[in-house]
C-alpha cells in the first residue's frame, strides 16, 4: 500500500511574514498550491501501487512524471516554510548560525557577497523555479544551484535552504528577492548544514 502524504501546517501564521511575504500570497501559496500537490501525488502514488500489483508496466512509466513533479512540489514547499521565520524572531539573526557564516565567509567573502550572488541566481531564473544553497556531498563546499519547476536539489546535495520563484511573485520580484533574507531562518539552515539529508528531510516523515 502506498504511503499517504499530509500538507504540513506552518510553523508561524499566514501574515507572520509580511511585508517579505503577504499574507494572501502565503495562504494561496501553503493552501491551495502546496496541498494540490500532496493531493495529487497521494493518488498518484496509489495509482502506481496498483499498477504494480498487475505489472502493468506501461501505466508505471506512464505515471513517474506525474510523481516526481508533485512529490518535488511536496518536498520544495515542505523545505521552504521550515526555512523561513519571521523577522522579529531569533532565528531570523545571522548569529544563530555561526558555522554556517563562516563557511559563506571563506566561500564568498562576506554574507554580502553572498547575497548578491544568490539573487543574481534567482532573477536570473525564467518562469518557476528556485535557488538553493547547498552543501555538496559529507564535507563539500557551499554551492548557489537553481532547480526548474518542481525539480528537487541532486541526491548529493544537501539543501541548507531554498527560495522559491514563483510565477506570481514576478511582478515584484525585485522587492521579493531582496525582503526575502529577512525571513530566512538561519537556526534551521544552521542545523542542516551541519546535519545531513535526514535532518534536512526529516519535515517530510511528519506529514506523512
Amino acid at each position: 500500500m502506498a504511503q499517504t502524504y499530509s500538507l504540513p501546517p506552518l510553523p508561524y501564521e499566514y501574515n507572520a511574514l509580511e511585508p517579505a511575504i503577504s499574507a494572501t500570497i502565503m495562504e494561496l501559496h501553503h493552501s491551495k498550491h502546496h496541498n494540490t500537490y500532496v493531493t495529487n501525488l497521494n493518488k498518484a502514488l496509489h495509482a502506481h501501487a496498483e499498477a504494480t500489483k498487475v505489472t502493468d508496466l506501461p501505466a508505471i512509466v506512464a505515471l513517474e512524471p506525474a510523481i516526481k513533479f508533485n512529490a518535488g512540489g511536496h518536498i520544495n514547499h515542505s523545505l521552504f516554510w521550515t526555512n523561513l521565520t519571521p523577522q522579529k524572531s531569533p532565528e531570523a539573526s545571522p548569529d544563530s548560525a555561526p558555522k554556517l557564516h563562516e563557511a559563506i565567509r571563506q566561500q564568498w567573502g562576506d554574507r554580502k557577497t553572498f547575497q548578491q550572488k544568490f539573487n543574481e541566481q534567482l532573477l536570473g531564473i525564467q518562469g518557476s523555479g528556485w535557488g538553493w544553497l547547498v552543501r555538496q556531498g559529507t564535507t563539500g563546499p557551499l554551492v548557489i544551484v537553481t532547480t526548474k519547476d518542481q525539480d528537487i536539489v541532486g541526491k548529493d546535495q544537501v539543501p541548507i535552504f531554498g527560495v522559491d520563484m514563483w510565477e506570481h511573485a514576478y511582478y515584484l520580484q525585485a522587492a521579493y528577492v531582496e525582503n526575502i533574507w529577512t525571513v530566512i531562518n538561519w537556526k534551521t539552515a544552521e542545523e542542516r548544514y551541519l546535519g545531513g539529508n535526514a535532518d534536512a528531510f526529516k519535515v517530510l516523515k511528519a506529514a506523512i
